[in-house]
């Protein structure tokens, strides 16, 4: 049923000087058929006349407008193949010299913002309009977009309001041809106002697929990283995202270059030289998207975003180029046609998208840069008149975060991740001059080097990394998220989510930690696990290291291993568990110690009775899911220990233990409570026991009185210590070891 129909006026020309930009993809490979185009259908009444042509009829057809006789073959990005692509750095640079985006036509340097925006912003955007990606018709028809349905769900834990929308084309001009955007916009339940949205060129059915591909190929997992999807974190950042996709604007094939949006505003006919290619068409899509989010009152548009991986990470750096009302966008592997330079000879090349397989994303014209033989003679990368740091550049001064993978977990050398950042550091001087802050790198960008895989360079408007996962944008997010915030000046609502429902904390170097953590997992030879939060990680941690010394000195030969992590509340310690730090692992002995940061952030309005049962149901939680992973296990579930820095809280300490004590069986769940030799009666703490500074966390001699009343214990489930510890090697804050 339709909610609301808003009638929004299509946008061909997104800002005063035109739109279009550059992109196309990781391409595929292809030899240029020949075979004769076949007829138009007849027109009809209307004037349409749909065209009926495979890929190559349609190819060959644009390869005679241009009076092009032959295409020089594309590279294989098969590296055992003869003629297989160049991967070789001495042989990377046929061209050296990127084109200057601050140098007009004319050879005069730009001097001033006035002069970018109002002459060479326009200079750049018409050759891209023209040579590379095409134009978008002077008349596209109008999209309408209606709200089919609004749902209240969840997106993982989180409560959200999702809507599924629909973008209707006018296709009265050529009714053979029907064209309906499909997005589905989903926003925080808790939102106390209209929120960001990140534009994600991708469709619920691809992101279903998507999730449930690592359980088929485990290979999979590798290459997209342990953290959680790129959708629920943003809900959990507090921002929404709209999902759009691409595949209902325009088909990926040149098949469909005669339908789709650019069929119809062609009324199905074939392409003229300059008129707009797949990329073109996906971001003309959203920024359709984003009319409609500028409508929407749950929605901040002031601060929409867009993002896309592969061939749509290119179009998300197209639609990010010349709709300016985008705030943000997030390129992932993008590759030729995206961030990598087209005059680069390295991995894929010009030619690779100017075959049968790739020549529908970019405009007719760009086939002349493949040329071999034609009446023009024949051109190549190097007579481009622009190229992929102008067009990183057209997206300055706004926020614009190129990310790459590493080949060995599937981000292939193809995509040439080193000559993109040669051209997002040519892009800098752009950034500067519009007042943004660029990458901070000073080298020129032919002799730049790339900074090491995991290092961002994130303080600026410009952003650059490089993670250790594969053809993916996922490790990245954690990262996009807080960058983006903190240039967007957003402070989310907080979540108040109950103590045992399973959250994942959104701050990078916690979910680094988990990754940690589940590679220390993976090593096993685990007999005793800690867990809790930073009480528990200090003591066994590098970053700590007269803690680890007594650790090591009170628990070598028990096989111990720490798995604590800073700040956690049982919310985290949940998910962390669920997502796999004790799976596989089979310790003997689990030693619990968690609660005061839940003590610590309760909502405001409950009594100490009704906080201490939330604490507690979050404990027992997290009991209940060590027996169900590791049910051989004798789990020591330890009381909370006395704080002084806030004494109030002492009242919900002391009911959270006194529930603890009642759960405890006594065999398989075993409580033990040392706060009568940390602290007196009333509570205040004994000398020396907790930091000075904080008066919350325990000094060497606290950590002592912990070991003492835990190694009887230990003796008596595990036996004396053994001569030789089969426990992996402790790890710590990722950031202080960095």
């Amino acid at each position: 049923m339709t909610a609301s129909t808003r009638p929004i006026p299509a946008r061909p020309k997104v800002a005063a000087w035109g739109a279009a930009a550059i992109l196309a993809c990781q391409a595929a490979l292809g030899q240029q058929a020949r075979s004769a185009p076949a007829a138009a259908s007849a027109p009809g009444a209307d004037g349409c006349a749909p065209m009926h042509w495979t890929a190559e009829q349609d190819h060959q057809n644009m390869m005679d407008q241009l009076g092009i006789r032959a295409l020089r073959p594309g590279a294989n990005g098969n590296e055992n193949a003869p003629g297989h692509a160049n991967y070789e750095e001495a042989r990377a640079n046929p061209f050296p010299d990127l084109p200057d985006a601050l140098t007009f036509h004319s050879g005069q340097p730009v001097q001033s913002a006035a002069q970018w925006w109002g002459q060479r912003r326009p200079e750049i955007v018409e050759d891209f309009e023209r040579e590379v990606l095409g134009r978008i018709p002077a008349k596209v028809p109008q999209v309408t977009w209606a709200v089919q349905s609004t749902s209240h769900t969840q997106a993982g834990v989180f409560p959200v309001v999702a809507k599924r929308l629909a973008g209707h084309v006018d296709h009265s001009s050529c009714p053979a041809i029907t064209v309906d955007l499909e997005m589905t916009l989903v926003i925080p339940a808790n939102a106390k106002g209209p929120v960001p949205v990140m534009i994600m060129f991708g469709s619920e059915a691809f992101l279903k697929r998507m999730a449930e591909m690592p359980a088929t190929h485990p290979e999979w997992r590798a290459a997209l990283g342990t953290d959680p999807p790129a959708t629920e974190q943003l809900i959990a950042g507090g921002w929404g995202y709209a999902l759009l996709d691409p595949g209902s604007i325009q088909a990926d094939n040149g098949a469909g270059l005669t339908r789709g949006i650019i069929g119809l505003a062609n009324q199905g006919r074939p392409r003229k030289p300059d008129d707009w290619g797949a990329l073109r068409a996906w971001a003309w899509g959203a920024s359709r998207a984003l009319d409609y989010l500028e409508t929407d009152p749950g929605v901040d548009a002031q601060r929409t975003g867009i993002e896309g991986v592969s061939r749509f990470g290119k179009a998300a750096l197209v639609a990010m180029a010349f709709d300016t009302r985008f705030a943000a966008v997030l390129v992932g592997s993008s590759g030729e046609g995206g961030a990598k330079p087209h005059r680069r000879n390295f991995g894929e090349e010009v030619e690779n998208l100017t075959g049968t397989a790739s020549y529908h994303w970019m405009a007719g014209n760009f086939l002349k840069y493949g040329a071999a033989e034609a009446s023009f003679g024949s051109r190549n990368a190097g007579d481009l008149p622009v190229d992929s740091n102008d067009l990183i550049a057209l997206c300055a001064p706004r926020l614009t975060f190129i990310s790459y993978g590493v080949p060995e977990k599937g981000d292939a050398r193809w995509l040439d991740q080193r000559g993109s950042f040669l051209a997002t550091v040519a892009a800098q001087s752009v950034f500067r001059l519009l007042g943004a802050q660029d990458l901070g790198v000073a080298d020129d960008y032919h002799s730049a080097k790339m900074p090491p895989v995991n290092a961002g360079l994130l303080d600026g408007q410009l952003a650059w990394r490089q993670h250790d996962g594969g053809h993916t944008d996922a490790p990245n997010w954690k990262y996009w998220i807080p960058w983006a915030d903190k240039f967007l000046h957003y402070h989310p609502a907080p979540w108040d989510l109950p103590a045992d429902q399973p959250v994942f904390r959104t701050d990078a170097n916690s979910l680094t930690a988990h990754s940690q953590l589940l590679d220390k997992a993976r090593l096993g030879g685990i007999d005793v696990y800690f867990e809790g939060d930073s009480i528990t990680r200090r003591w066994g941690a590098l970053d700590y290291p007269a803690l680890l010394a007594n650790w090591k000195e009170n628990f070598l030969g028990w096989n111990a291993a720490d798995f604590g992590w800073g700040a956690d509340q049982t919310q985290n310690i949940l998910w962390r568990l669920q997502n796999g730090e004790l799976d596989g692992v089979n310790p003997r002995v689990i030693v619990l110690l968690a609660g005061t940061n839940n003590a610590g952030n309760l909502p405001a309005g409950l009594d100490a009775d009704a906080k201490a049962a939330d604490v507690a149901r979050g404990l027992r939680a997290i009991v209940r899911l060590m027996q169900s992973k590791a049910p051989a296990a004798v789990i020591l579930l330890m009381g909370i220990f006395p704080r002084n820095d806030r004494p109030e809280l002492m009242p919900v300490i002391e009911r959270i233990n006194a529930s603890l004590s009642r759960f405890a069986d006594g065999k398989r769940v075993r409580y033990l409570n040392i706060n009568d030799k940390l602290a007196s009666r009333d509570g205040q703490l004994f000398d020396g026991m907790m930091n000075a500074s904080d008066r919350l966390h325990p000094t060497v001699k606290a950590y002592q009185v912990w070991a003492d009343a835990l190694k009887p214990l230990l003796t008596e489930l595990l036996g004396p210590p053994a001569n030789v510890d089969r426990a992996p090697p402790p790890s710590g804050d990722p950031s202080a070891i960095r």
